[in-house]
Formats: structure tokens, C-alpha cells, sequence
């Protein structure tokens, strides 16, 4: 529990300051004053003030924000050369890019990162062998081990974990016999599969049958810097391409809400990464740092998106969106906010109920 909450922290805290960070540097930079840099939200666990910015870690570490001067529709603008309203369209949609683009750049540098120290895991692709057997399992009630060689499930030859797992999350709560070797042995056992719920494209759960086994990892395969490079950019952009069909699917309806994930869930998939390392946590830090990048230029009220696209019309029309609107739009933003939040947390709670 203290490792998953420790990680959790761990996990969004570099995200959310990265974010900000691209949002403090680019103000800084064109000469906007920025007033506060909070990572969380408060209470205010520290403050400090250096020059004109006051740096502070809020006690809520699900967010955090860059305050920039005259920056808020109903704060009153001098017209100092400092303020956020003082710097053109293009200074100002830079500054609110930023951070976005910043996640992006952290997902890319986290999958080279990936790919040069830790390569690929590489399997053996002619024969099913057993990597770990999970504690009270049907498996381990078999008495299947690590570094058996699984050959048959109810008489038909395997030979891929794919084709494995199928066979296997056919099989709910029911018999089927499994023959694998041990050195020159060949053993066959019969065992009772147990229910696993997954969750489906729906919204619902299916049950699956599993009988509590991983594949082993025979090695792993480097890379160069180069490959590294390549390997980290493509699968950014596959991951930035997959975040935004999925967006698409749930806008129009082809898959369900209740897929959408929350602090909880992230939470409690950080737990479970790191448990299994170094790397698969920082992939998982990668996809939800690409999430939150592609999210956030939504053209959302209230989300970096919806203040770009202010910036687009203030452009087009030569002048700024009226006070009145911006506000009317930012509370219509935020009330859809809350009730994303709402729906994620209910999600939450539901799969931690069902122990997913």
C-alpha cells in the first residue's frame, strides 16, 4: 500500500510538473511575469517566494498550475508589458502549448530511455515456456513450475502463449487438461480454471478463465542509440494516434465511458508497474504523459485547448474574446470538468470493487 502511494506520487508529480514547467519556461521567456508555480493544489505544504514567483507544494497532488500576471478574465490588466494580455496571440498560444508539447517530449524521452537500457523482452517463439506460477493458483495446485514447457491444452499442441491464453480464457470456472514437460517428463494434470473479469469495449465485463501463469523472458534484445531513437518516436506517435481514435470512439459512442480511468486507477496500475520494474513503469508513465498531452488540447473551456481556441478567434477577429464570454465558457469547462471527474471516480470504485 505505502509503495503504491508513494509511486502514485512519484508518477504524477513529474508529470504535472513537467506540464507546467513547459508553461513557466515559455512565460518566462517572452516576458510574461509569473506570479506562482504550484505542484498539487492547496493546502500548501511549502512556500517560498524567489524574485517574483512564489514556488509552492500543494497538500492535493492531483494537478497543479502556473499563475501569470493579469492572466484570469476578471483580473484587471494595466497594460504592463509584463502581463499575460500584453504579449501577442502568438507569445501567448506558445505559453499555453507548452506544457502539452512538454508531455510529449517526457513520453519520448522516457521511451528511447526504454528502449536503450532496457530493450525488448524476447521470448521463446517455438515453445510455451512457464516464467512464474502465481502463489494459490489452479496452476500451482497442478503442480506446474517454472521452466516447464507447456505442450497441450485438452489434447491439442501449442507452441505460442497466444494461442495458449485463448484456449485457457475459454474456459471458465471448468476442467481442461494441460500437459507440459519438465526435463525428459511429460506430465498432463487436469485443472480447474479460475474467473478473471476484463473489462470490454462496452463498458461491461467479460469473464475469462486463467490459470495464473506469465511467459518467461529468455532475454533481452538491445538497441542502439540510433534504434533507440527511431523506436521512441514511433511509438510515441502510435500512442498519440491510438489516445486520439480511442477519444474519437467515445465521443461517438463506440466504446463506453466506464473505460475511462482515474486517480485510482492510475494509483493502482503504478503499484502493479513497478512491482515488475523499472521499465514498465516508465512506459506507463510515457502513455499517460501522451494522455494527458493529447487531452489537453482538447478544445475544452478551462483545458489548455479551449484557451487556444480563444487565441484562434481573438486572432481572426482582431481582438479578444469579451470578458463575459470567457468566463460563461470557462464555468461551462469546468462544470464538464467535475462531471468527468465524477464519472472516473465512480469507474474507480467500481473496479476496485471487482478487484481489477
Amino acid at each position: 500500500m505505502l509503495l503504491t502511494a508513494v509511486t502514485f506520487i512519484f508518477v504524477l508529480g513529474i508529470l504535472i510538473f513537467i506540464h507546467e514547467l513547459g508553461h513557466f519556461l515559455l512565460a518566462k521567456r517572452v516576458g510574461i511575469k509569473v506570479e506562482r508555480f504550484s505542484l498539487g493544489f492547496p493546502p500548501d505544504i511549502i512556500s517560498r517566494k524567489y524574485g517574483d514567483t512564489t514556488y509552492s507544494i500543494g497538500m492535493i497532488p492531483l494537478g497543479g498550475y502556473v499563475k501569470m500576471a493579469a492572466e484570469h478574465p476578471h483580473e484587471e490588466a494595466t497594460g504592463a508589458p509584463d502581463e499575460f494580455m500584453s504579449r501577442t496571440v502568438g507569445e501567448r498560444a506558445a505559453v499555453i502549448f507548452a506544457g502539452p508539447f512538454m508531455n510529449y517530449v517526457l513520453s519520448i524521452v522516457l521511451l528511447i530511455g526504454i528502449f536503450l537500457f532496457a530493450g525488448r523482452a524476447v521470448f521463446d517463439e517455438s515453445r510455451i515456456v512457464v516464467g512464474e506460477v502465481n502463489d494459490g493458483s489452479p496452476a500451482q495446485m497442478a503442480d506446474l513450475r517454472v521452466d516447464d514447457v507447456i505442450i497441450a491444452v485438452n489434447g491439442e499442441y501449442v507452441t505460442r502463449f497466444d494461442s495458449l491464453r485463448s484456449r485457457i480464457n475459454a474456459v471458465v470456472n471448468s476442467e481442461l487438461d494441460l500437459t507440459w514437460l519438465r526435463g525428459q517428463d511429460t506430465i498432463m494434470a487436469t485443472l480447474t480454471t479460475a474467473a478473471q473479469e476484463v473489462p470490454n469495449l462496452d463498458g461491461r465485463y467479460d469473464t475469462v478463465g486463467i490459470i495464473g501463469i506469465s511467459e518467461k523472458v529468455i532475454g533481452y534484445e538491445s538497441y542502439s542509440i540510433g534504434e533507440s531513437i527511431s523506436q521512441g518516436f514511433v511509438t510515441a506517435h502510435v500512442i498519440v494516434w491510438e489516445t486520439v481514435k480511442f477519444i474519437k470512439k467515445l465521443v461517438t459512442g463506440e466504446v463506453s465511458a466506464k473505460l475511462i480511468g482515474g486517480p485510482i486507477f492510475i494509483a493502482q496500475q503504478s503499484g502493479k508497474e513497478v512491482r515488475k520494474g523499472a521499465a514498465n513503469l516508465f512506459f506507463f508513465m510515457a502513455l499517460l504523459s501522451v494522455n494527458l498531452a493529447v487531452l489537453n488540447v482538447l478544445p475544452i473551456p478551462i483545458l489548455d485547448g479551449g484557451h487556444l481556441v480563444f487565441l484562434f478567434m481573438e486572432k481572426i477577429k482582431g481582438s479578444p474574446v469579451s470578458v463575459r464570454a470567457r468566463v460563461v465558457a470557462q464555468q461551462i469547462g469546468l462544470f464538464l470538468l467535475l462531471g468527468l471527474i465524477l464519472v472516473v471516480t465512480y469507474n474507480d470504485i467500481l473496479r476496485w470493487i471487482r478487484g481489477l
